[in-house]
Order: structure tokens, then C-alpha cells, then sequence
């Protein structure tokens, strides 16, 4: 039996790329239509239009027009929207290193599944632009708050919650705290075996010795004649500085717990052992100030529900007509690399294909390789670029520039001038 004649109806590839693509087919055939949807937020006419071009871009560049390219223009259009949105990923990155240490305990966001904030109170206010095209303030929220724990470790800003005293007994040096404020009325039921963190403990002294001593507590009095003379602040009516006297408030305050108390304390895991053994006459009553240490989520900060990572930042998808020419020729780079790959998927199905006299050997396996080298590189030199981009190198260039600009000014002559 004869081999029959062989007449393809066409010598050409069922899938062909064309010369150009056309606007109208770039909605249907985008996976998240988030840039060519026209009820889209971020719907740009300009997206479209570079999407066609890129056709013809991908077409030249893979040579087209000397061998068919077995890619749809609707592939094209999809790795067109991959690489802007793999373009508004990495700057998103950027951009969330440089102002979360800032943008910590702020309103935060809701976006839909494409990455697109949702209507309401965030969107408003920032006109649908995202934190992405914002000029951040720098409050430097995060040190802030750190700084109002250290605080309030310290005493300076709300480390005492609570109060509570005890009678002394005459010769018992040990009190159990924990059965003190836990059976305390004023505490009974709200205190139980929760860890209690002392704060402060103290006596009150007689308000008679303030007034005569004054804050020096009597000793080591030192005059000085040429502002207000020697007087306790009872007999003085002379205007002195604001700073004088919260100074004498804060001497007065440091004087009375050190230098006029007879009393020093040791805790022992719930006990407090007093210094020296409480004997007749001293004070009858001591006092403490202490806290419950808390969840940390236990607060009435209304930061607490804001920005606490990178995740909760209110940054969308870039809008396309807001990424300048460095940017798009990025995205056409990176767009072609897809291509390639995607080409390279498509053609490494078949090794060879046969034809009369011959074989074609497909270069499948060698375009995915380029395609993804080609990726990698692209992503590496975009982040490397970003990173001396940010505002912590940009101020270290400003220091730079100022202290470069002084070095030159040094070795400009000064000019004498001759009266």
C-alpha cells in the first residue's frame, strides 16, 4: 500500500501571534481585569493601549516575522497585567520598609480579592489613592510607644494603678502583700492571685515637719541672697522662675524618700520585709502603689486595633497612569520574560516535531530557562534599586552631600578686600 500525498488545507500553525493586538480583546482575556474593567477603581484606558503595544513588542522581539510564535495575543495581555502587578508588588515592599515603623497603630484597610481598597472612612480620606501615593508624616509612632512603656516602668507615665496600705505591728518585720490587697474590701474579688507589680512603698510623714522644714528636710540648708535670701518658700513673695519651683516640687519629692525616711524594704516573692524591725512610735501605717500586669492586647489605646504589620497597611495595587516611564519599561521587560516562558511551556509539550525529509527540534526547555533567568534578574535589580531608595539612604546621602559641600567650600580661597 502506497503512502497517501499528504495536502494540509495550511502550512501554518493553528495559533499564530498577530502583528498587533486590538483593545477590545484585552478585558476578555486578562485574568483580574484589575486595570481594563471600566467599573474598576483602578481602571486605566492607558493600560489598554500598552497592552496592545506590547504585542508588537513581544512580536519583534521573538522574531515573528521570520518564524510563527505560538502564543495568543490574550497571553500577551496576561503577562502584561502579571508584570504591573508584580511591578506595584515590589514597590508596595518599598514602600511598606519605609513607613511602617511610622504608620504602627494607624487606620488600616479592606480590600477585595484583586487587592483593591473597599469603599469607606480610609478610602475617603485618602481619595482612593492608597498610602502608596502618600508622603508619609513621620511621628515616629513605634519609638513612641516603646518610650511609654519604658515610662511607665520607670514612673513617669501610667505605671501606678492602684493603691493600698497596711497598719504596721510592733516588731513584725514580714507582711504577705498578696493576702493584703486580695482580701483588701476595696479589692475583694478583682485582685485574687493575679501578679502584682510594687511600684512605690511609703509612710506619709506629719504635714507639720513639710511646712518648717521645707523640702530640704532641715539639713543642709544653703541660702542664696542675691535671688530670694534664705526663707522656706512659706515666707517667700518674691516671683521665681516655673522651672525653679517644679524643681523645688521634684528635690522636695526625691528628699522626703530618701533623706528624711528611716525606712528601706526587700520584696520576697509575695512578702515585704521592712527595714528597720517597725517599733513604738514610728509610723503606724504603710503605704504601696502597684499594678496588675495585663494582657498586652488590654487597653483602651485605640491604636491597638490600627496597622501592626506590613499585612494590615493600607496599600492597594499601584494605579497604572501613576508609574512612570522608568517603571513601564520595566513592566515591558518583565512582560516579555513571561512570554518567553510561557512560549517556551508551549513548545517544550513536543521535542521534535516531524515533517517530510526532516525533524524540528523545539527550543522549549531553552526559552523557559531565558524566561525565568530574565525574571530573576529584573526582580534583583528592581530591589536593589529600592533599597538605596529609601528614606533612611536618601538621608544619608543628604548627610553626605552637606558634608562633601563643606570640604569643598574649605579650599575656596576667602577674598581680602583692600579699603
Amino acid at each position: 500500500m502506497s503512502l497517501p500525498t499528504l495536502t494540509p488545507s495550511s502550512t501554518l500553525s493553528a495559533v499564530v501571534l498577530p502583528v498587533t493586538g486590538a483593545t477590545d480583546n484585552v478585558d476578555t482575556t486578562v485574568p483580574y481585569r484589575i486595570y481594563s474593567d471600566s467599573t474598576s477603581p483602578l481602571y486605566s484606558s492607558d493600560f489598554l493601549a500598552g497592552a496592545v503595544d506590547q504585542v508588537s513588542y513581544v512580536y519583534k522581539k521573538l522574531g515573528g516575522d521570520v518564524l510563527d510564535i505560538e502564543l495568543t495575543e490574550g497571553n500577551v495581555y496576561a503577562s502584561y497585567e502579571e508584570a504591573v502587578l508584580e511591578y506595584s508588588y515590589l514597590v508596595n515592599i518599598h514602600q511598606a520598609t519605609n513607613i511602617l515603623s511610622d504608620a504602627l497603630g494607624n487606620t488600616t484597610g479592606s480590600f477585595d480579592s484583586k487587592g483593591i481598597l473597599q469603599e469607606g472612612a480610609l478610602s475617603s480620606s485618602l481619595g482612593r489613592d492608597h498610602v502608596a501615593l502618600k508622603y508619609p508624616k513621620f511621628d515616629y509612632s513605634m519609638t513612641r510607644r516603646v518610650a511609654d512603656g519604658i515610662g511607665a516602668e520607670v514612673g513617669l507615665n501610667g505605671s501606678v494603678q492602684f493603691s493600698a496600705s497596711f497598719d504596721t505591728t510592733v516588731g513584725v518585720q514580714d507582711y504577705d502583700l498578696q493576702q493584703i490587697i486580695s482580701t483588701s474590701v476595696q479589692y475583694s474579688g478583682s485582685i485574687g492571685n493575679k501578679k502584682i507589680l510594687i511600684k512605690k512603698v511609703f509612710y506619709k510623714t506629719p504635714h507639720a515637719m513639710w511646712r518648717f522644714f521645707g523640702y530640704y528636710g532641715g539639713l543642709n540648708v544653703v541660702g542664696n541672697l542675691h535671688n530670694y535670701g534664705q526663707f522656706s518658700d512659706d515666707s517667700t513673695f518674691q516671683l521665681i522662675p516655673a522651672w525653679h519651683n517644679k524643681a523645688q516640687a521634684m528635690a522636695f519629692e526625691d528628699a522626703i524618700y530618701t533623706r528624711m525616711s528611716h525606712y528601706s524594704y526587700e520584696l520576697k516573692n509575695n512578702k515585704i520585709r521592712l527595714h528597720p524591725r517597725p517599733y513604738s512610735g514610728g509610723p503606724s501605717k504603710m503605704w504601696i502603689e502597684f499594678s496588675i500586669p495585663g494582657d498586652v492586647w488590654d487597653t483602651d489605646d485605640l491604636q491597638k486595633d490600627g496597622v501592626n504589620n506590613m499585612n494590615t497597611l493600607p496599600i492597594g495595587n499601584l494605579p497604572f497612569n501613576n508609574i512612570n516611564a522608568i517603571g513601564k519599561q520595566w513592566i515591558r521587560r518583565f512582560c516579555l520574560s513571561l512570554c518567553k516562558e510561557t512560549l517556551g511551556q508551549i513548545r517544550s509539550k513536543f521535542g521534535t516535531v516531524p515533517v517530510p525529509g526532516q525533524t524540528i527540534n523545539l527550543n522549549g526547555t531553552a526559552l523557559i530557562a531565558e524566561g525565568k533567568d530574565e525574571q530573576e534578574k529584573l526582580r534583583e535589580e528592581l530591589k536593589a534599586t529600592l533599597a538605596e531608595l529609601t528614606y533612611a539612604k536618601l538621608t544619608e546621602q543628604d548627610a553626605g552631600m552637606v558634608e562633601n559641600t563643606g570640604k569643598v567650600l574649605e579650599k575656596v580661597p576667602y577674598h581680602i578686600y583692600v579699603g
